[in-house]
């Protein structure tokens, strides 16, 4: 048996260039997530098939192998896609001073100084029975390493801006998109972009969240 490359279940660059080379095979439909959950072990038994491996989902080391000698190392780009999707035209309160500026519509999230877009992401909101609220907000406090107290479960770079909402990372949403909804809060799929942005807000800047 080949030894094991990339194991299930794990996240990091590696991951990342994974499923960049996969994409660009027509295996992995999704922007680089850096983590390793079902989809992407999916996608690579997927691949697996089409070279007449063992399709297990799992990176040993003949299946990375094969892949590495079918595709060329992946650009920046292809690792950290551009947000996916459209940014809305910002809602007027957006528009001054820094501002969190968060489309339902078009289901992203804008970090906006003096309007203009500073950094820009794809994020998901609570369910029907878990709505995120709407309105004009500020950012309360802020949490790097926030884990939930009521559902147990990690929101790192967490921006705390109504009750217990958030702004945070995701990793589920990372891994399994829009199947999914929070309890809430505005999930970020893409850590890199959080994380600087989670570096860059203070407390006291504004949050937006409109449709």
């Amino acid at each position: 048996m080949a030894p094991l490359v990339i194991a299930f279940g794990t996240s990091g660059e590696r991951v990342r260039e994974l499923q960049a080379r996969l994409r660009r095979l027509g295996h992995f439909d999704r922007n680089p997530t850096g983590y390793f959950g079902t989809v992407t072990r999916a996608s690579v038994a997927s691949y697996q098939r089409a070279r007449g491996l063992s399709a297990t989902g799992s990176v040993d080391s003949r299946t990375w192998t094969s892949l590495r000698s079918r595709t060329t190392p992946p650009t920046r780009d292809e690792l950290y896609p551009p947000t996916t999707n459209p940014l809305a035209k910002p809602d007027s309160r957006c528009l001054t001073g820094r501002v969190l500026c968060i489309s339902k519509s078009s289901r992203t999230l804008a970090w906006m100084i003096n309007g203009r877009v500073v950094s820009a992401m794809d994020v998901r909101f609570g369910s029907q029975y878990t709505p995120t609220r709407e309105g004009l907000f500020q950012v309360n406090f802020k949490s790097r390493d926030h884990v939930s107290t009521i559902y147990d479960t990690p929101m790192p770079y967490a921006m705390f801006f109504s009750g217990g909402q958030a702004v945070h990372y995701s990793a589920d949403f990372a891994a399994r998109g829009y199947n999914g909804a929070s309890h809430g809060c505005v999930n970020v799929r893409d850590k890199k972009k959080i994380a600087a942005v989670f570096n860059q807000v203070k407390a006291g800047d504004k949050v937006v969240v409109y449709k």
